[in-house]
């Protein structure tokens, strides 16, 4: 619900016209605390200024330190309650490289299929159940009457292949609860999480992911399972994709200049995803290599050009600044824990490996800090600036780097090098093959990122269909090793490149004396929800919501704000990473005396 406040003033000249200040804190239908504030012209319909803030520390990088490494992976699971399995996954990842340890391939197309199947949830359950409210009839009805009335006299296209007659109907089908696809939807998320269960043991915090591989015993049953399942999917996604294609084309159609709602420069960052077994080795000196034989491509876009695929380049130009947000600067006196990478480049100091996490809690001031979120930045060493690069939410960054790269090529999936990304779902109980194209569009926008998402949810299941055929011929084969042994060294590093379901993920470790010494986790979320930086330069939700042109109907006594959700929304915003209390120095708040087992949690 929109509230009018009075936002502190920053020291700018103050905008001309009907100006209302208004904020979102939290934001609904998105997990965690996102506050948005922002200055709106209700003359010119526009925003005019946007203040990204989350009010809970992120203290990971805190109490990890001097913990067993082996630990990492179920200790980080717990930065999140959706997407766990994605940070355990990264973890393991970062661990691999530190032990110098490989699983076999089978374990390694297992977790695979296990990330695919987190996909295949989480995206599903987010477009339909939370994103897609923002256009369901409901929302429309009382933010645009004029486009429900024009959905109630539109055709949709693709009617014969999701069983809608008009894009009205489609809307009614989104209406929260008792809307015919909504609910489907409810019951799509049920299965393709019991896909996920079934390769790693349980979600969200996977219990049979490790180091080294994973402890799933690799039965037939266990795949034809699995198979059930995505079959089921498949056939889903064969009306879902058309399905969302016309609602999203519609809006272009009903509204002209829409294209401008949530729309940025195009700066999009993708860290790379599923790992091929013949060509990973999880050695950092052969990164780039690995990495470019990912199954979803690792790249930077800079304004539709592809800078680079290189991990071991992505990694070394990455930089945490401060600006606007709740801390002090390590600078010049913070340890410096790796000077140099394996290769011998050098680290820079405000690269996670080196990052000093020092809270200063304080109050809001959207003239000073605002938010504990850090703002990290991308270093292009052509211009020398600090990019904000976005996810878009995690599919379109994906999609993009994939298709400008040409580098896939599974048959389920196929980037041929012409901007395009080519996705084949086999037959299936009741309807045909069927072939997908994703194009490049002009925008990155928040319709764009919506639409990127039920591409991707499509990519998901073509390629866990590609990675089952490869894991259930290893188990004929008799090659039914899931588990690589590895000793912790003393002395180590590691970084863990992955796409959590929201984008790029992170996570770099330091080992000492058989310890963690320094670990660093960085989630879609930091590079979304950032706040203006040393530079000035403002996060993406900040650049995607100012200028945002406003097409609701309502005026500031009844304002919705429906354009400025659909735009933060279609970032699949989520902020559970900040979910701990910072303390102080060890400060007992309160002594109790309990006679249950939990007395121990007092402290």
């Amino acid at each position: 619900m929109a509230e009018v406040i009075t936002a502190p003033k920053r020291g700018t000249s103050a905008p001309q016209g009907n100006i209302v200040e208004m904020n979102w804190d939290p934001i609904t239908r998105i997990v965690g605390s996102l506050g948005i504030f922002t200055k709106i012209n209700f003359d010119t319909k526009k925003v005019v200024e946007c203040y990204s803030t989350s009010s809970i520390f992120r203290g990971y990088s805190i109490f990890m330190q001097n913990k067993d490494p082996r630990d990492a992976h179920f200790i980080t699971s717990r930065i999140c309650g959706i997407c766990g399995d994605n940070h355990a996954t990264c973890s393991c990842y970062a661990q691999q490289m530190a032990y110098g340890v490989k699983p076999p391939p089978l374990g390694e197309w297992i977790v695979n299929l296990g990330e695919a199947a987190e996909y295949m949830f989480d995206h599903n359950i987010f477009q339909d159940n939370l994103v897609g409210v923002d256009f369901c009839e409901m929302m429309v009805k009382e933010t645009n009457p004029g486009v429900w009335e024009k959905a109630q006299r539109t055709e949709a296209p693709h009617a014969k292949d999701h069983g809608y007659r008009t894009i009205a109907d489609i809307m009614h089908a989104l209406n929260p609860f008792e809307g015919e696809f909504y609910r489907e939807t409810l019951q799509v998320s049920r299965y393709t999480r019991e896909m996920f269960c079934l390769m790693e043991g349980r979600h969200v915090h996977p219990s049979t992911l490790y180091p080294g591989g994973v402890g799933t015993v690799p039965s037939i049953q266990v795949f034809t399972d699995y198979m059930v399942r995505l079959a089921h999917y498949a056939e889903f996604m064969k009306r879902c994709l058309p399905l969302h294609d016309d609602l999203f084309d519609f809006f272009y159609e009903a509204l002209p200049g829409y294209e401008q709602v949530g729309q940025r420069r195009v700066l999009l960052g993708c860290w790379g995803s599923f790992q091929d077994p013949d060509v990973c080795d999880y050695n950092y000196k052969t990164m780039n290599e690995w990495g470019k034989a990912m199954y979803v491509t690792p790249g930077i876009v800079v304004d539709g050009e592809l800078v680079t695929t290189n991990l071991v380049d992505i990694n070394l130009g990455i930089r945490i600044l401060l600006g606007s947000s709740y801390y002090e600067d390590w600078g010049e006196n913070g340890e410096v824990f790796v000077k140099n990478d394996p290769l011998g480049n050098p680290v820079d100091r405000r690269h996670p490996w080196n990052q000093t996490t020092i809270p200063k809690p304080q109050k809001r001031d959207f003239a000073g800090n605002y938010t504990w979120v850090m703002s990290p930045r991308w270093l292009d060493k052509r211009t020398g600036d600090h990019l904000a690069l976005d996810t878009g939410g995690g599919p379109i960054a994906r999609l993009w780097a994939t298709a400008l790269a040409g580098l896939v090529d599974i048959g389920y999936v196929k980037a041929p090098g012409d901007k395009t990304v080519r996705i084949r779902l086999p037959k299936t109980a009741t309807k045909p093959e069927v072939e997908f194209t994703w194009r490049i569009p002009k925008w990155s926008n928040a319709i764009e990122r919506d639409r990127a998402r039920t591409y991707f949810q499509a990519y998901a299941a073509a390629c866990a269909y590609y990675f089952f055929e490869k894991a259930i011929a290893e188990v004929h084969a008799g090659r039914t090793a899931t588990f690589t042994p590895f000793k912790v060294p003393d002395e180590a590093i590691g970084c863990g490149f992955h796409e959590a379901v929201r984008g790029v993920l992170s996570h770099h470790l330091v080992i000492r004396g058989g310890k963690i010494a320094n670990y660093h986790p960085y989630p879609p979320t930091p590079w979304n929800a950032n706040p203006r930086d040393i530079y000035g330069t403002p996060g993406p939700y900040e650049d995607a919501v100012q200028n945002t042109p406003i097409f609701e109907d309502n005026g500031p006594d009844k304002f919705k704000g429906i354009d400025i959700m659909r735009a933060v929304r279609s970032f699949d915003p989520c902020l559970p990473c900040g979910v701990h209390m910072y303390l102080g120095g060890g400060k007992v708040l309160k002594k109790m005396h309990t006679p249950t087992g939990l007395a121990g949690l007092a402290h």
